[in-house]
């Protein structure tokens, strides 16, 4: 009987994580096609936070693994929901640009997912991620510097090393502990990096088209997957 409840606990948990999954997927869907088509922007404007909070909703209500580390990954989804909000405010001749405050709440965000991941192993665990994603963080910010505002450089990349640092840590401790959980988290660091490498080239070096897509598919590929982390971690 015993084996039998434990096998239904895990068949219910992997059910209810589907759910979340589904919901924030239709929310990420009308978020993005609010995004590419002019008429339906209020869809943009309501889905966009609506799919991020939705994560942090599957967070709040998870009951695996450590408080600490579930209470920082939802203050880094929280977080970023106020960016998600910032990043939506389009600046016009009488409203003021936000990016920069959009910049600093998820740059506060990643500083949480990196405090969250440093509860499960200490900082370089391993040194391999950090010297792979210091490279990439190299050849990105050379790419950008000739492009970005003067005023811009320095926060941009402060915000590159942060987001560089979270996401090799996020690799060294699935490294150092591999399981679900850790797997996540690494692949979630990894999808932010390349969802934020791709916003910074289109804003700063070449729009191209469909650019929002690729920017908000492999954002909330992200945040899911750190999402995840916390509601996969085994329990203490």
């Amino acid at each position: 009987m015993a084996a039998g409840s434990m096998t239904d606990a895990g068949a219910g948990m992997r059910t209810a994580e589907w759910r979340w999954i589904l919901a924030v997927a239709i929310a990420a869907v009308l978020a993005i096609a609010g995004a590419v088509s002019p008429d339906l922007r209020w869809v943009h404007y309501a889905c966009k936070p609506l799919a991020t909070l939705l994560i942090a909703a599957m967070v709040l209500v998870s009951s695996g693994g450590s408080v600490r580390y579930r209470r920082t990954v939802l203050a880094g989804l929280l977080l970023s929901a106020l960016g998600d909000i910032f990043l939506m405010l389009v600046p016009g001749p009488q409203r003021p640009d936000w990016f920069v405050f959009g910049l600093a709440s998820f740059l506060l965000a990643h500083v949480a997912y990196l405090l969250a991941f440093c509860s499960r192993a200490k900082l370089l665990a391993r040194r391999w991620p950090f010297a792979v994603y210091a490279l990439v963080a190299i050849v990105v910010s050379a790419v950008l510097r000739p492009h970005l505002p003067e005023a811009l450089r320095w926060p941009v990349y402060a915000y590159v090393v942060v987001l560089s640092v979270m996401a090799a840590q996020a690799a060294a401790v699935w490294a150092a502990s591999p399981d679900r959980s850790t797997a996540s988290a690494a692949l979630g660091g990894a999808f932010f990096v390349a969802s934020d490498a791709t916003l910074a080239l289109d804003r700063f070096v070449a729009p191209f088209p469909m650019a929002v897509v690729i920017v908000l598919a492999t954002y909330w590929a992200a945040q899911m997957l750190i999402g995840l982390s916390a509601t996969r971690m085994p329990r203490n």
